[in-house]
Protein backbone atom coordinates (compact mmCIF):
# COMPACT_ATOMS: atom_id res chain seq x y z
CA UNK A 1 0.00 0.00 0.00
CA UNK A 2 1.38 3.24 -0.51
CA UNK A 3 2.02 5.98 1.37
CA UNK A 4 0.79 9.33 1.80
CA UNK A 5 3.64 10.90 0.40
CA UNK A 6 3.98 8.52 -2.62
CA UNK A 7 0.25 9.46 -3.88
CA UNK A 8 0.13 9.67 -7.38
CA UNK A 9 -1.63 11.94 -8.82
CA UNK A 10 -4.50 10.42 -11.22
CA UNK A 11 -3.62 12.65 -14.39
CA UNK A 12 0.21 10.83 -14.06
CA UNK A 13 -1.44 7.33 -12.91
CA UNK A 14 -2.36 6.31 -16.67
CA UNK A 15 1.49 8.18 -18.03
CA UNK A 16 2.56 5.60 -15.12
CA UNK A 17 0.59 2.62 -17.10
CA UNK A 18 1.39 3.30 -19.88
CA UNK A 19 5.40 3.16 -18.86
CA UNK A 20 4.57 -0.47 -17.63
CA UNK A 21 3.02 -1.30 -20.59
CA UNK A 22 6.29 -0.49 -22.40
CA UNK A 23 7.99 -2.42 -19.82
CA UNK A 24 5.38 -5.70 -20.16
CA UNK A 25 6.41 -5.09 -24.18
CA UNK A 26 10.00 -5.73 -23.80
CA UNK A 27 9.21 -8.75 -21.97
CA UNK A 28 6.81 -9.75 -24.06
CA UNK A 29 3.68 -9.72 -22.86
CA UNK A 30 1.83 -8.30 -25.32
CA UNK A 31 -1.79 -9.03 -23.99
CA UNK A 32 -1.13 -7.30 -20.84
CA UNK A 33 0.01 -4.05 -22.15
CA UNK A 34 -2.46 -3.55 -24.22
CA UNK A 35 -4.74 -4.28 -21.41
CA UNK A 36 -2.81 -1.60 -19.03
CA UNK A 37 -2.72 0.94 -22.22
CA UNK A 38 -6.61 0.19 -22.57
CA UNK A 39 -7.25 1.23 -18.58
CA UNK A 40 -4.65 4.48 -19.69
CA UNK A 41 -6.66 5.35 -22.37
CA UNK A 42 -10.37 5.11 -20.03
CA UNK A 43 -8.69 7.06 -16.93
CA UNK A 44 -7.78 9.90 -19.43
CA UNK A 45 -10.90 10.17 -20.85
CA UNK A 46 -12.93 9.71 -17.63
CA UNK A 47 -10.44 12.66 -16.46
CA UNK A 48 -10.87 14.91 -19.60
CA UNK A 49 -15.00 14.67 -19.12
CA UNK A 50 -14.29 15.64 -15.22
CA UNK A 51 -12.23 18.39 -15.86
CA UNK A 52 -14.86 19.72 -18.99
CA UNK A 53 -17.80 19.94 -16.20
CA UNK A 54 -19.13 23.38 -15.93
CA UNK A 55 -19.54 25.02 -12.65
CA UNK A 56 -21.94 27.63 -11.09
CA UNK A 57 -20.21 30.14 -9.04
CA UNK A 58 -21.65 28.37 -5.60
CA UNK A 59 -19.53 24.84 -6.92
CA UNK A 60 -16.59 26.57 -8.26
CA UNK A 61 -16.47 28.55 -5.03
CA UNK A 62 -16.34 25.21 -3.13
CA UNK A 63 -13.94 23.31 -4.87
CA UNK A 64 -11.36 26.51 -5.50
CA UNK A 65 -11.69 28.30 -2.20
CA UNK A 66 -12.21 31.69 -3.56
CA UNK A 67 -15.69 33.62 -2.88
CA UNK A 68 -18.38 33.50 -5.77
CA UNK A 69 -18.28 37.22 -6.20
CA UNK A 70 -14.15 36.64 -6.62
CA UNK A 71 -14.82 34.46 -8.80
CA UNK A 72 -17.36 36.11 -10.92
CA UNK A 73 -15.15 39.41 -11.16
CA UNK A 74 -12.50 37.25 -12.46
CA UNK A 75 -14.91 36.11 -15.27
CA UNK A 76 -15.86 39.65 -15.78
CA UNK A 77 -12.46 40.86 -16.31
CA UNK A 78 -11.83 37.68 -18.56
CA UNK A 79 -9.35 35.92 -16.36
CA UNK A 80 -11.19 32.78 -16.43
CA UNK A 81 -13.43 31.93 -19.18
CA UNK A 82 -16.89 31.57 -19.10
CA UNK A 83 -18.23 28.24 -19.53
CA UNK A 84 -21.56 29.98 -19.17
CA UNK A 85 -23.99 32.98 -20.30
CA UNK A 86 -23.46 36.32 -19.32
CA UNK A 87 -26.29 36.23 -16.92
CA UNK A 88 -25.60 32.74 -15.49
CA UNK A 89 -21.76 32.43 -15.49
CA UNK A 90 -20.20 28.60 -15.06
CA UNK A 91 -16.77 28.10 -15.08
CA UNK A 92 -15.23 24.73 -15.98
CA UNK A 93 -13.53 22.77 -13.47
CA UNK A 94 -9.89 22.71 -15.38
CA UNK A 95 -10.13 26.61 -15.17
CA UNK A 96 -10.75 26.88 -11.65
CA UNK A 97 -8.22 28.72 -9.81
CA UNK A 98 -7.17 27.03 -6.63
CA UNK A 99 -6.27 29.06 -3.52
CA UNK A 100 -3.50 27.23 -1.64
CA UNK A 101 -5.09 26.97 1.91
CA UNK A 102 -8.26 24.96 -0.45
CA UNK A 103 -6.07 22.48 -0.95
CA UNK A 104 -6.54 19.18 1.25
CA UNK A 105 -3.34 18.50 3.43
CA UNK A 106 -2.23 15.64 4.01
CA UNK A 107 -3.09 14.15 7.45
CA UNK A 108 -0.60 14.37 10.24
CA UNK A 109 1.19 11.56 11.95
CA UNK A 110 -1.25 11.13 14.75
CA UNK A 111 -4.11 11.49 12.06
CA UNK A 112 -3.24 8.45 10.39
CA UNK A 113 -5.00 4.96 10.83
CA UNK A 114 -3.51 2.67 13.45
CA UNK A 115 -5.91 -0.12 13.81
CA UNK A 116 -6.56 -2.55 10.81
CA UNK A 117 -10.19 -1.35 11.59
CA UNK A 118 -9.33 2.17 11.18
CA UNK A 119 -7.12 1.32 7.95
CA UNK A 120 -9.99 -0.52 6.85
CA UNK A 121 -12.69 2.57 7.52
CA UNK A 122 -9.81 4.69 5.93
CA UNK A 123 -9.63 2.93 2.50
CA UNK A 124 -13.18 2.60 2.21
CA UNK A 125 -13.92 6.45 2.77
CA UNK A 126 -11.39 6.94 0.23
CA UNK A 127 -12.63 4.44 -2.33
CA UNK A 128 -9.95 2.64 -2.83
Amino acid sequence: MPRLHDRIRPADLAMRWRSKAEDLRRLAAEAQAVTLEHCADELEEALRETEAVPLNLQQAAEQSGYSPDHLGRLIREGKIPNAGRSGAPKILRRDLPRKAAALTPEPSLHELPRTKEQIVRSVIAEGG
